[in-house]
């Protein structure tokens, strides 16, 4: 079996579902929003909106809740309007772009549409939105591959496989075990270089090549 093989065999099994909390979260940014409207200033919309929010939000995860309290606290510091980035994290590549100048309720109002968002202030009191992506950015899909690193690692390059090119570095692989275990063509094709352009293929290429990982045949060689 091929890579491409590999890549369409497992891409029929990692199909994503939506978010099912889509709709509750837009009737938490409807009642903030009229919040913000009735309130007119931030410390006072701070405290009623966090007493608002707290039934809907309550369906988050913890880590988003944990995310939204600590963006909470940070904007009840905020007194005047600052500069505000939206960086935008994928599994690979990264995206940064201007927001503009906001004030501390455009601030609160843009944390409460997009609860899960990671706030965090510059060094110049600049404030970023950081949202995770599970996806590739646009350059990746265009560009993305994956190879062996000098060391032996499965690691993803921006094009061709090469020490200047990586862009994540994820597990040791175990060369002989891959090399007498898979087809000779298909350790020829990563050595040099599987190309992805969606995330099924990207998770694809890591469940082929996990049960090669160091790791992973430690533990085989080791069982009963």
């Amino acid at each position: 079996m091929n890579v491409q093989s590999f890549l369409k065999h497992l891409k029929r099994r990692l199909r994503w579902k939506r978010n099912w909390i889509a709709l509750g979260m837009f009737i938490a940014v409807c009642t903030i929003g009229w919040g913000l409207h009735v309130t007119g200033h931030l410390p006072g919309a701070v405290t009623s909106l966090e007493r608002a929010s707290k039934a809907t939000f309550g369906k988050l995860t913890p880590e988003e809740n944990q995310r939204f309290k600590d963006a909470i606290s940070t904007l009840k510091g905020i007194t005047d309007s600052r500069q505000t980035y939206l960086l935008k994290s994928y599994l690979c590549g990264e995206e940064r772009q201007e927001l503009g100048i906001q004030t501390p309720n455009q601030l609160l109002q843009e944390q409460m549409k997009h609860p899960g968002w990671m706030l965090s202030l510059g060094a110049k009191g600049e404030v970023t939105f950081t949202e995770e992506i599970e996806d590739l950015s646009p350059q990746c899909k265009q560009k993305a591959v994956f190879g062996i690193d000098a060391g032996g690692n499965l690691s993803l390059f921006n094009g061709a496989p090469g020490k200047d090119n990586v862009i994540r570095t994820f597990f040791q692989l175990n060369i002989k075990h891959l090399e007498s275990s898979l087809p000779v063509e298909t350790v020829k094709q990563l050595h040099k270089g599987i190309r992805i352009s969606d995330l099924d293929e990207y998770y694809s290429v890591l469940s082929t090549f996990s049960d090669y990982a160091v790791e992973e045949t430690e533990r085989a060689m080791t069982r009963p």
